[in-house]
């Protein structure tokens, strides 16, 4: 097989990202040992905006538009995502060329005082910075009070420690890749509070006409995640889902079953609606979209 002389990875700069981008570069130093792998690091705009809700200054696609443009430009060959973080439809000339295995998809409750989300008291101050997560919480506990919370890992944790929340919620991926799983007070229930479409697994993205990436990433996909994160990301899609819009969904395989469950709300209870469906895993993105025309 014929090898690549050098890959170039474009990243974001944030601890957690270069961990990813790091973690893709051992794999394929792995498959090509000749090969040299260079990291492009990048500060895209929603890194530098943090005063706003992501969902006010234009969404999941702020993390990726530079990274894109670098690719685009030829200075990256592929860039690396944590998919909750990949707008659902893929911009024109774009692809994701792999899906990595699934690492943990739960939410992680942080906290320093309380051992569950449950014994948050009235009033108690949670910070997130993600309208599903908010939605889900003003849900099922409106006695909380929810506050917008941005900005990477350990600043989100710097804010926890420094008292300005009673309890935080991230991604348990992210806190387990930078070895923070220590800092997991509780792991909320995928199967009751679904996560974003895609959380845990990484995705790959480059230019759609390179062929020849394409051929060189393939051993990294995971087929089965890839199905899972297929059937989610078209639900998602199919209900227009964006920064804007509370949503979330899960899915497993099961002796060839693919279970999906998802659910799309505003922020109080009585808009939020709920629903599962099971097919073949084949038929990943058709239960996906069917699940979405449901609770349409």
């Amino acid at each position: 097989m014929f090898f690549p002389a050098q890959i170039t990875i474009a990243t974001r700069q944030s601890r957690l990202a270069l961990w990813q981008a790091t973690h893709v570069r051992e794999r394929l130093l792995a498959l090509f040992p000749g090969t040299q792998v260079a990291l492009l690091g990048l500060t895209t705009t929603g890194d530098r905006v943090l005063d706003q809700p992501l969902a006010e200054i234009g969404g999941k696609g702020l993390f990726i538009k530079e990274l894109e443009a670098a690719i685009e430009e030829g200075r990256a060959d592929l860039a690396v995502h944590s998919l909750k973080d990949v707008p659902m439809e893929m911009p024109e000339g774009f692809a994701l060329a792999a899906v990595l295995k699934r690492d943990n998809p739960c939410d992680a409750f942080v906290s320093n005082h309380y051992a569950r989300l449950e014994e948050l008291p009235a009033g108690a101050m949670v910070g997130t910075s993600s309208l599903r997560r908010e939605a889900l919480l003003r849900a099922r506990y409106p006695f909380l009070s929810v506050r917008s919370l941005r900005g990477n890992v350990d600043t989100r944790l710097a804010k926890l420690d420094a008292g300005e929340f009673d309890a935080i919620i991230l991604a348990a991926a992210g806190l387990i890749r930078l070895g923070l799983e220590d800092r997991i007070t509780a792991l909320l229930d995928p199967g009751i509070w679904p996560p974003a479409p895609g959380q845990g697994a990484l995705g790959i993205e480059i230019c759609a006409e390179r062929a020849d990436m394409q051929k060189w990433l393939a051993p990294l996909h995971d087929p089965e995640t890839g199905r899972c994160v297929q059937a989610e990301r078209a639900f998602s899609r199919a209900l227009g889902g964006s920064c804007q819009l509370p949503l979330g969904a899960y899915a497993t395989i099961v002796d060839g079953q693919l279970h999906l469950r998802g659910f799309i709300g505003g922020l109080g209870e009585k808009s939020m609606r709920s629903g599962e469906i099971c097919g073949a895993s084949v038929d990943a993105e058709v239960l996906g979209l069917e699940l979405a025309h449901r609770l349409r």
